[in-house]
């Protein structure tokens, strides 16, 4: 199937090509349809299936997908040619026609049989309510879910990496609590997956907590790790009860949980980066809907142990996720300061290296417009979250927001500041008071919060903060920013003391003369630029220039060397911390002593 593709850097094809291929009609639809796996996944499955389909399906018992499935598809097939369409036991159904609309009108005329087949037979049992509300669910989770994704980070073959962190997406609703909380919850639930397919994204078993104390952090951290630990025990069981059906160079996967169900809480899904984090989310919505209909209508019945080692231990069937890994896969940062021009270049940094980010400012068109650009290029790895820097409520809601959204925070770019140009004899003390209050409470306030959430998650974590060569060349009439930048960045370096036992790096990046990212422009130089364009009697052009002849690479500094900067720091491309890159073509008065 490879040499035939018309690209050749195309991704490879379903090992369910040849099923669709050998079936001699022009147009396919294939589906995992709720209602037919409702009826496929239940003792006495055919005979159901047989009863609400009538002569109009061929049903075919289970077969792993791959060559042998085309095979036993085809010869169903040639032996039932007027059939409109074929159900694949614990898979799903296919149609087909030879126009487009004749194969999509004989999936829905099946999948419509099937649902008022579901309709006419189910019980009706009552679920009932959940006792926990839809908010205090979510409170639950918001403690639960930073230490959950730090237990399920598995440590890197880097060390200076630390952990290869997953993306969890949270599911809750009302639907999903009342299935949870009923007594045919855990029995419905903790069951085989749906079909074959779906084991490379969820595994085969979901994990089931309950009982949790909510209000006791330690004996919470506790209680979720001896739970991932017996998850972890009771995998590694299973791949030695079937060790000898594994294929020839492969070697067992991690034990751990891809979907955790958490009564009082909601349902969890978990990725080794976004895209992967949506697909199980995807699938495990379907999958309690399906599982739901089940216990309403019959009793479960999955495929076999063996089948179910067979599919994830496929190598053909693994090669659908891909291998484009990039250097922030499953990281999550968060950049405050984010619309102006080093903020939005340290962005795009950031998601051109894989890594999730939420993109904070101030409320307004300035963050909106970045945010709207930067999903247009990096689409669900994008959030824009306004935050006040200097309010501690603000920062919280923040950092909560980002952990309802992907699990958690592992990177910080404090990047937020002010400047403000005025003499020390005319200095307006108020407007010194709003620097103070932006430029190092801003600062310390970020600092804070990000620690108490790197604790909590306990797989360390990095924090650049961007500092400035004013910081060690102050210059005159620049007094309030050189002074309260120098205090952010005294605060930086005493956070790399304070939070390097729990695995945490503090760095700065030291930037000088960055006027703009493309068309956004600094907000630093829309301050002091004026200024000094009137003092040396030079345009907005010949100031960037002056700036740039006056370094001793003579180089025009942008936001991209700042953010590969950030970026050193964030790949962790050596065991460094409390240290400081400068960004400035080479200004001898400010290296860092």
């Amino acid at each position: 199937l490879r040499t035939h593709l018309f690209n050749a850097g195309s991704p490879t094809p379903s090992i369910e090509t040849l099923v669709h291929a050998f079936i001699p009609k022009k147009f396919i639809d294939h589906t995992h349809a709720d209602a037919i796996l409702t009826l496929t996944n239940q003792i006495n499955g055919e005979s159901l299936i047989a009863e609400a389909l009538g002569s109009d399906i061929i049903i075919l018992e289970y077969v792993k997908a791959g060559f042998a499935l085309a095979k036993a598809a085809a010869d169903a097939y040639d032996a039932n040619p007027s059939a409109k369409g074929m159900v694949l036991m614990h898979h799903g159904i296919i149609t087909w026609g030879e126009t487009a609309k004749e194969s999509y009108d004989a999936m829905v005329y099946l999948t419509t049989k099937a649902e008022k087949f579901i309709a006419e037979k189910t019980k009706n049992l009552s679920i009932g309510k959940s006792a926990i509300s839809v908010d205090d669910a979510w409170s639950n989770l918001d403690i639960v879910t930073p230490i959950l994704r730090g237990l399920l980070a598995s440590e890197s073959d880097n060390p200076d990496k630390g952990f290869n962190r997953m993306t969890l997406i949270p599911m809750v609703n009302d639907e999903i609590l009342n299935l949870i909380s009923s007594d045919k919850g855990r029995e419905a639930l903790v069951t085989p997956a749906l079909t074959a397919d779906h084991i490379i994204r969820t595994k085969s078993l979901p994990l089931w907590i309950e009982s949790l104390n909510f209000q006791n952090t330690d004996e919470l951290k506790s209680q979720l790790s001896a739970a991932i630990d017996q998850y972890a025990q009771d995998y590694d069981a299973y791949v030695c009860r079937n060790i000898s059906r594994m294929p020839e160079g492969l070697s067992k996967f991690d034990p751990l949980p891809r979907v955790v169900i958490i009564k009082d809480a909601g349902v969890l899904c978990a990725g080794e980066n976004i895209d992967a984090a949506i697909i199980t989310k995807d699938i495990t919505l379907h999958t309690l809907r399906v599982k739901k209909q089940i216990a309403e209508m019959g009793a479960y019945k999955g495929l076999s142990e063996e089948h179910i080692f067979d599919m994830e231990y496929y190598s053909l069937q693994h090669n659908k996720l891909g291998s484009n890994s990039k250097p922030l896969d499953g990281e999550t940062a968060i950049v405050t300061g984010a619309a102006g021009a080093i903020g939005s270049g340290i962005c795009r940094g950031l998601l051109e290296n894989g890594c999730n980010v939420a993109v904070t400012d101030l409320k307004g068109e300035n963050l909106d417009s970045l945010v709207n650009e930067l999903k247009q290029e990096f689409g669900n790895r994008v959030i824009g979250i306004p935050i006040d820097v200097t309010n501690p409520d603000s920062v919280s809601a923040g950092i909560k927001k980002i952990v309802r959204t992907w699990g958690g925070v592992d990177i910080a770019a404090i990047n937020a500041g002010v400047a403000l140009v005025s003499s020390l004899k005319d200095m307006d003390l108020n407007a010194f008071r709003r620097l103070e209050t932006i430029n190092i409470e801003g600062t310390l306030i970020t600092l804070r919060e990000m620690a108490k959430h790197l604790e909590l998650q306990g797989t360390g974590g990095d924090i650049i903060v961007t500092s400035t060569k004013n910081v060690f060349s102050p210059g005159a009439t620049f007094g309030a920013y050189s002074a309260t930048k120098a205090a952010s960045h005294q605060l930086a370096r005493i956070a790399s003391l304070e939070l390097a036992p729990i695995g945490v790096r503090v760095n700065m990046v030291a930037p000088d003369a960055v006027f703009s990212d493309g068309e956004r422009k600094s907000g630093l130089w829309k301050e002091v630029g004026p200024g000094r364009m009137r003092s040396r009697g030079l345009d907005e052009k010949g100031l960037e220039e002056y700036y740039q002849n006056r370094n001793l690479l003579k180089a025009k500094i942008t936001a991209e060397h700042v953010a590969n900067a950030v970026l050193f720091f964030a790949m962790r491309k050596t065991p460094t911390t409390g240290a400081t890159i400068p960004v400035d073509g080479g200004l001898p008065d400010a290296t860092p002593r």
